[in-house]
């Protein structure tokens, strides 16, 4: 089977690196590669807020911004290819350059491709997964999953467990593209796995257990996001 996980930014690089995290991630995918194909997108997260924040007061064009998020993901790409002992002097950079990549290895860990004015990592990852005709699209942030409400500011934040295609790009719809942006799946995405019909989970990618079982299509904590 096929599967495309993008890779959030704040998990890898939370504040410093999540080395022991990522150590035990690599771990597990490499171990359920042996049977299934597997695309990795990393997102740029603290990093590149970080950087693109230090010239918001400037209110410079948002390309400009864009570029800044791009670079940040492809050094992220970098870092986690580390972690596979892979070397990859040229990371894909296209929907072409990936699925020749998947050809010929199991496990393929990219950045954004390209520069897509109004395009995030995660947006990336749906086309990804679209191209590919992926059985699952697994979006690894840091909270649970979709909730009624930001879980971080209101204790009474509802987890939900499933929801259609159509009543999620409603939702995703109401966050307006800005590089740097973060929400648990950007409308981009939304509207691509709307398009493709792709089964999407997002997932608290910190709890690595819950990530297994959600792979081995057991009982997880998340969202699911389907027809």
């Amino acid at each position: 089977m096929k599967y495309v996980i993008s890779l959030g930014g704040s998990i890898i690089v939370p504040d410093e690196i999540n080395y022991s995290y990522l150590k035990k991630l690599s771990l597990i995918i490499n171990k359920f590669s042996k049977n299934n194909k597997i695309v990795i997108v990393t997102g740029g997260g603290y990093t590149a807020r970080k950087y693109i924040n230090s010239l918001r007061k400037d209110k410079l064009n948002e390309d400009i911004y864009s570029l800044i998020g791009i670079a940040t993901t492809k050094l992220n790409a970098r870092l986690i290819n580390g972690f596979f002992n892979k070397i990859m002097v040229n990371l894909p950079d296209s929907l072409e350059e990936v699925k020749r990549a998947l050809n010929k290895d199991n496990i393929v860990i990219v950045g954004s491709l390209g520069f897509q004015p109004d395009m995030t990592s995660d947006g990336d990852a749906a086309q990804i997964a679209e191209y590919l005709k992926a059985d699952f699209f697994i979006n690894l942030t840091n909270v649970n999953g979709l909730y009624d409400k930001n879980p971080k500011e209101h204790k009474d934040a509802r987890l939900i467990k499933e929801i259609t295609f159509d009543k999620f790009y409603s939702i995703a719809r109401k966050h307006k593209f800005k590089a740097g942006m973060h929400f648990v799946l950007d409308y981009t995405a939304a509207n691509i796995i709307k398009r493709a019909r792709i089964k999407t989970l997002i997932i608290n990618g910190l709890n690595l257990k819950n990530l297994e079982n959600s792979l081995k299509g057991k009982n997880f904590i998340g969202t699911i996001i389907h027809g």
